[in-house]
């Protein structure tokens, strides 16, 4: 297994919850978005606002109850404490409407930093290198950037709706303490609040691995699950439901086991600061009940005291259950960007111009390359492919034949030699043009989950549907979509698991041809194609294939007897190369390749002949070429 600095910088631990925050911070600050920056000055103004109504309330109670009681009971007039009661009413609702116009006012704001930090994390996900995507799984990364947005979004909201607000309030209570009744009262809200406030970081901080082992744990069962989804046909070919629940089983155990030691820690949590908050209000409420005995304090200033400690008591719960989400969400959002600071292994070079591309000459000049340094996979390879003209390569399986496609389309770039288009080296040049020059058929030709049309389309997105049939027509799919009931616009499934292997690949190549490249990759182009349809698609490739460079990377030799050259891979290294009569006439290793594959043929075509027309569609190449070798 191959291991990468990509994939190992993408899960190094560590990322501070201050880093973490400060990557998200220039989000909600945009350059150049003066309308977003207003709506942050604007929503913290409605914050302080609703938190100094908020404060005025409890004076509100203190007054009316002072009014309606004692000494002062019999001098107050009923329209008094009436419009005492209203104020009060009035200030609460206040209060909640700054809180709501703020909430209004700030959503465009954190929405679009949502939208700014997911599609930033799209565009960098595609920038990334073949082998860091190769390296990692689907499921896993998707439920990485899934809860990192969602927990982006959590923390904003708790941030700067309750966290902040929260600490706001605190401080305006200790100082309406500190100066309406003294250091005593105010002293002990502090105390209190810090005592709360230190155990409630100090324990989820020890909490926090427990967090973090349910993440992994949940990444693994997600994977889990969606690798045998995704792989839904071989899990029936081999009748292995049973096993796959049985490894998902195992996946949800461990994360059970985790979530489970989480929520018993979580309890345990919620009593010590339900202790903290209790032992500060006896306190309190004690001092309160000592100044009225003592008749400094009137029943208003107990009421009012305990007013303000309701108050903060459910601020301060929230303060305790948001921090340990905000800890949750930094989390997950830390995942997210360790995932965006892994730095492209492929980079274009400062100010790299576009590829200039006349006739789409390429040329490998003594290319060195290996995907694990351990294990070279090209050594030394050289050689040119006129403007115009066809190069085949072939070889046995792990030859290196695909190797040379990434290389020219630049998913990799080389440990030594060079490669050049039209003389430019790919390195030079933006991998954007380098890409927009070549066309590609794969021998795994993969579909959106969307109709036939857009997976041809996908080729030229502004292709026009006339172009888009033209296109069908020369893959010789045309007559296939006219036959469905829904005709272009038929779903294929996820990865066109709706069409047969030959289907998929006349998609693919119908792709290329309208993506109209001046540089053709032929990447085994036929592989899935029976007899018949592989000869109509030659004649097909051939005509596409005759103004253009073409690159033909073959297993089946029949497809490249009319190639300008062969190339004969072998471990990486050319041990043959010519026409294809000059190599037969050499009676080397392309010739007994050649020899092999016709008594494969041989036995294939009388295989076809004992069975009813149309049951062999796709011929088992491997095995008839095991069959054909044994006699």
């Amino acid at each position: 297994m191959r291991h990468s600095r990509t994939a190992v910088a993408a899960e190094k631990p560590g990322r501070s919850a201050f880093e973490t925050l400060a990557t998200l911070a220039p989000y909600l600050w945009p350059p150049g978005r003066n309308d977003l920056k207003l709506r942050v000055v604007v929503a913290m103004a409605l914050l302080a606002a609703a938190k100094l109504a908020n404060v005025y309330v409890p004076f509100l109670y203190k007054h009316a109850v002072d009014a309606l009681s004692g000494a002062d009971a019999m001098a107050t007039t009923l329209m008094v404490a009436a419009m005492i009661i209203l104020a009060y009413g009035v200030a609460r609702v206040v209060s909640q409407t700054f809180g709501e116009l703020r909430d209004a006012v700030f959503a465009k704001v954190a929405q679009h930093a949502v939208r700014q930090i997911a599609l930033g994390t799209f565009q960098h996900l595609h920038a990334l290198s073949l082998r860091f995507h190769l390296e990692r799984q689907t499921g896993g990364l998707s439920r990485v950037i899934e809860r990192g947005t969602n927990g982006i979004q959590f923390v904003l909201r708790f941030m700067l709706f309750n966290i902040l607000p929260t600490i706001l309030e605190i401080l305006l209570v200790c100082g309406v303490l500190l100066f309406v009744y003294g250091w005593g009262f105010a002293v002990a809200i502090v105390v209190t609040i810090a005592a709360y406030v230190w155990f409630t970081l100090a324990f989820t901080e020890w909490r926090t691995r427990f967090l973090r082992e349910m993440n992994k744990r949940d990444e693994e069962a997600n994977t889990r699950a969606v690798d045998s989804l995704l792989n839904y046909e071989t899990v029936k070919y081999f009748s292995n439901e049973a096993h796959e629940s049985r490894r998902l089983d195992t996946a949800l155990a461990k994360y059970e086991t985790a979530a489970v030691k989480s929520s018993r820690t979580l309890s345990l949590l919620n009593v010590g600061q339900g202790v903290i908050i209790s032992a500060g209000l006896i306190v309190i409420m004690m001092m309160a009940a000592y100044g009225i005995r003592q008749g400094t304090m009137t029943l208003g200033d107990f009421v009012m005291v305990n007013a303000f400690l309701i108050q903060l008591y459910q601020p301060l719960n929230q303060l305790g259950f948001g921090y340990r989400e905000i800890r949750q969400g930094l989390i997950d959002m830390e995942r997210m960007f360790q995932t965006m600071s892994v730095p492209p292994e492929v980079k274009d070079k400062p100010n790299a111009p576009p590829l200039n591309v006349a006739g789409g000459a390429v040329e490998f000049s003594n290319v060195d390359f290996a995907y694990d340094p351990r294990r070279p996979i090209l050594k030394g390879v050289s050689f040119s492919v006129p403007a115009g003209e066809t190069v085949a390569i072939v070889g046995s399986s792990g030859a290196g034949k695909s190797t040379v496609s990434r290389i020219l389309f630049r998913f990799y770039d080389i440990s030594g030699g060079s490669v050049t288009i039209d003389g430019q080296d790919i390195r030079d040049v933006t991998q954007a043009s380098v890409r927009a020059a070549i066309g590609i058929v794969p021998q795994d030709t993969v579909l959106f989950n969307d109709t036939i049309r857009y997976n041809i389309r996908y080729g030229r997105p502004d292709a026009t549907d006339e172009e888009v049939a033209e296109a069908a027509r020369l893959a010789h799919i045309d007559v296939f979509i006219a036959g469905l009931p829904d005709g272009f616009n038929t779903m294929v499934g996820e990865r066109g698991l709706k069409l047969s292997g030959g289907e998929k690949q006349r998609v693919a190549i119908a792709r290329a041809i309208l993506k109209n490249p001046r540089i053709m990759i032929f990447d085994e182009a036929t592989s899935a194609l029976d007899s018949h349809t592989e000869k109509e698609i030659q004649a097909s490739l051939r005509e596409v294939a005759a103004q253009r460079t073409a690159v033909v990377i073959a297993h089946r030799l029949s497809t490249v007897v009319d190639a300008n050259e062969i190339i004969v891979l072998d471990h990486g290294v050319i041990v043959e190369r010519g026409r294809h009569a000059d190599l037969l006439a050499r009676q080397g290793r392309y010739a007994a390749m050649w020899v092999r594959q016709q008594e494969a043929a041989a036995v294939e075509r009388r295989l076809a002949e004992l069975a009813p027309e149309g049951d062999v569609e796709v011929p088992l190449r491997e095995p008839l070429n095991a069959v054909a070798a044994n006699g």
